[in-house]
């Protein structure tokens, strides 16, 4: 259906908190989402294209990462008693949830296929094998990747005749029997690869939980099989009703990494529709936790140089036209346009027009002002929305790096402690507020 603005809100809008944060990498003044993630999720500063590091390491050189690591909040949970979940709509090993577990120079070494002889000899770990090996009890982990697990030229289970969708690994591991190896007998530890599996699930009978949808990154919302993708609101219910189990309660990464890919490849519409359903799963989190005891943060990596203007009127779908024609080329343009990136088009000598197209087309690419195959980032300051315990720390405009250390101080875990409940008879600090989730989706998409 067209989208207009309209009076409801979007839920993050809803939150009683806002901030807004300084994404640039500590080499790049328009950051990559590697360098981005370690600075929310790590609480320090780091080089683009490295993740879990920090900004001693060089990109790409394995000999700079050892005595450069630099630990996570969600390892920081872990430590503290609490259960912890990574959900994304890309791969489980792509950019943003590596940093979460990762420490590496180059955020493309997805599996050992992808990384290069001299780092290999030197002893570093591809990212995949890092998630199953780093933090073995991480007790839910869903989206796609599931190429990266298994060896070389391995069938996939969903798509059998896609040589794409086979194994990657030049190791010869099967990472998802290795990853069962490592839970208690006791426990019930779940593998799944479809949303028939996942929501047949009795969540309160599950321990562990490995989800992985697709080959690679999973598929847009728009073009997404009911029967075999879960959605992410869906992905984020199960994850949830996993954690919570746990009465000192948990910390859950929850990401909508495909609205991005949708600004790179200039389909807004794709973006666009991804932002909503990272509204729903935000909204859904909301309603099956507490404002009194959870740390909701919602916020972004970094912008995309994506515009939406053309004075058009309340009521005008967001995908449609502009009132007026240019006054150079007198041509139609679209509401929505990009900087940069694969909507430059140039037919007999002139901007393409418009309205001889089908631009209300789900994988229509917005115009363009400079031809790239991908459209960039934006490096302007992005918004930071937040509910909950301490949310009120979350104000004013702050380093990208502030974000880990609030959350932890809200949780009691980490290094900063003295403010926390006095020992327990047990000896051991009283459990702090729970932490819920970190949404992160790109704030260019905002209508």
């Amino acid at each position: 259906m067209p989208w207009s603005f309209r009076s409801s809100t979007p839920t993050w809008l809803r939150m009683s908190s806002c901030s807004w944060e300084m994404t640039y990498n500590t080499n790049a003044q328009v950051p990559d989402s590697a360098g981005t993630a370690t600075a929310y999720l790590c609480g320090v500063k780091a080089n683009e294209g490295t993740v879990g590091v920090s900004a001693a390491t060089e990109r790409s050189r394995c000999n700079t990462t050892q005595g450069n690591e630099v630990t996570s909040i969600l390892r920081w949970a872990k430590d503290a008693g609490k259960s912890v979940g990574i959900v994304t709509t890309t791969r489980v090993n792509h950019a943003t949830p590596s940093a979460a577990y990762a420490h590496s120079a180059d955020r493309d070494w997805y599996s050992d296929n992808e990384m290069p002889p001299e780092a290999l000899s030197q002893g570093c770990k591809d990212i995949a094998y890092q998630l199953m090996h780093n933090i073995r009890d991480i007790e839910v982990i869903m989206g796609g990747g599931r190429k990266y697990m298994y060896p070389k030229n391995k069938t996939d289970v969903e798509y059998e005749i896609d040589e794409k969708a086979r194994g990657t690994r030049l190791d010869g591991l099967d990472l998802v029997d290795i990853w069962k190896s490592f839970k208690p007998r006791h426990k019930h530890s779940h593998f799944i690869w479809n949303r028939t599996e996942l929501l047949a699930l009795d969540p309160y009978n599950v321990d562990y939980l490995l989800g992985l949808f697709e080959p690679g990154d999973m598929q847009y919302e728009l073009n997404r099989n009911n029967v075999t993708d879960p959605s992410l609101s869906e992905m984020v219910t199960v994850a949830i009703q996993i954690l919570q189990k746990n009465p000192r309660g948990f910390f859950l990464l929850v990401e909508g990494g495909r609205i991005d890919h949708g600004h790179h490849e200039g389909k807004a519409k794709q973006a666009l529709h991804e932002a909503v359903e990272m509204d729903r799963a935000i909204g859904q989190a909301g309603s099956i936790t507490s404002l009194e005891d959870t740390l909701t943060v919602v916020t972004a990596d970094h912008s995309h140089v994506f515009t939406f203007g053309g004075y058009t009127p309340r009521g005008n779908s967001i995908f449609g036209l502009a009132p007026m024609l240019s006054d150079t080329d007198k041509k139609p343009f679209t509401a929505i346009l990009y900087g940069n990136g694969p909507g430059y088009k140039v037919v007999g000598g002139e901007r393409e027009n418009v309205s001889m197209v089908d631009y209300a087309h789900n994988n229509y690419q917005a115009q363009s002002a400079v031809p790239l195959r991908h459209e960039t980032h934006g490096g302007e300051d992005v918004a930071v929305f937040s509910k909950g315990p301490m949310a009120h720390l979350l104000h004013g405009v702050h380093e990208q790096n502030y974000i880990p250390h609030v959350m932890a101080y809200a949780a009691c875990i980490g290094a900063n402690l003295d403010h926390c409940a006095p020992a327990s008879p047990a000896g051991s600090l009283a459990a702090g507020p729970l932490l819920l989730p970190l949404a992160l989706f790109p704030l260019s998409v905002l209508f």
